[in-house]
């Protein structure tokens, strides 16, 4: 199937009318969604191809090397600091949810006053007296009972409280160790591993799932679990807590829920959404 000149006409109109083309063989598939549309009606012998777009299809379009590097030359190249204890790094993430970063530092910093920086005692104590300790973050309750619902699974499995060997652990398998937990989800497991660890998982937050939603990387109906295996594959070597930092900054400053400045988004080339409005 050949399109000529209409083919490189018509694609800014397509990718505006949230459609996408794509050259399976010798024929061009106009899809949408799970629909597929033949490029050209009055062709008799069309062959559809009803699959899920590839790893290879998104690096091609969304060349990953090129989106880090616009936004560290926007925002900097954030750096990790030295691996700190996988556990307690994994309580913070806990707490840090639906609050402030101030917020949950100072409630870890009430923890770990309260008990003696000892988790055998946080593990002994009441749930009550947990979520007292750690009120100032909200929703102490709640994440008081994930936090002792957690240490009390390490210690059956390992008779000790510490998560040390997920260290010599590769990446996958970690995370793999880590999902097996009740009451903590994707983002917390990876943010633990990139924090803590440094292991090579890429955490989304509410921020990076907008960004790479309005980009066309991530479909608007995905699972959490999926969108963070998705990304695990699509980010550089090296460059997961660069990218995890730099993608909620765009978020927050410029490419934000409501109003958002495209026309100073350094990754407009990239943007199905962004192109669509400059």
């Amino acid at each position: 199937m050949y399109f000529g000149q209409a083919l490189k006409s018509s694609f800014d109109f397509c990718r505006a009318s949230g459609f996408y083309l794509i050259k399976h063989e010798n024929f061009i598939i106009l899809f949408q969604a799970q629909k597929i549309y033949s490029a050209n009606p009055t062709f008799t012998k069309i062959k559809f191809v009803a699959k899920e777009i590839s790893i290879e299809n998104i690096r091609e379009e969304k060349p990953f090397t090129y989106i880090v590097q616009n936004l560290e030359n926007t925002f900097g190249s954030p750096k990790l600091g030295r691996k700190s204890d996988a556990l307690s790094m994994l309580v913070q993430i806990v707490l840090s949810q639906a609050t402030s970063d101030a917020n949950s530092t100072r409630t870890f910093e009430n923890l770990t006053e309260r008990f003696g920086g000892e988790w055998e005692k946080v593990l002994a104590a009441k749930e009550s007296e947990i979520a007292d300790a750690i009120r100032l973050g909200g929703l102490a309750n709640q994440k008081a009972r994930i936090i002792k619902e957690l240490l009390t699974q390490i210690k059956a499995r390992h008779e000790k409280l510490n998560l040390k060997f997920l260290d010599r652990m590769p990446d996958e398998a970690a995370r793999d160790y880590l999902t097996n937990f009740r009451g903590i989800g994707p983002k917390t497991v990876a943010c633990t591993l990139l924090f803590a660890l440094h292991k090579e998982v890429f955490p989304l937050d509410t921020h990076i799932f907008r960004v790479f939603r309005r980009m066309g990387i991530l479909p608007e109906k995905i699972t959490d679990t999926k969108a963070h295996r998705l990304l695990d594959q699509l980010v550089p070597h090296g460059k997961f807590y660069s990218l995890h930092v730099n993608t909620i900054r765009l978020g927050r400053k410029i490419c934000r829920p409501k109003e958002p400045l495209c026309e100073q988004c350094p990754l407009i080339e990239y943007c199905d959404y962004g192109l669509t409005r400059i």
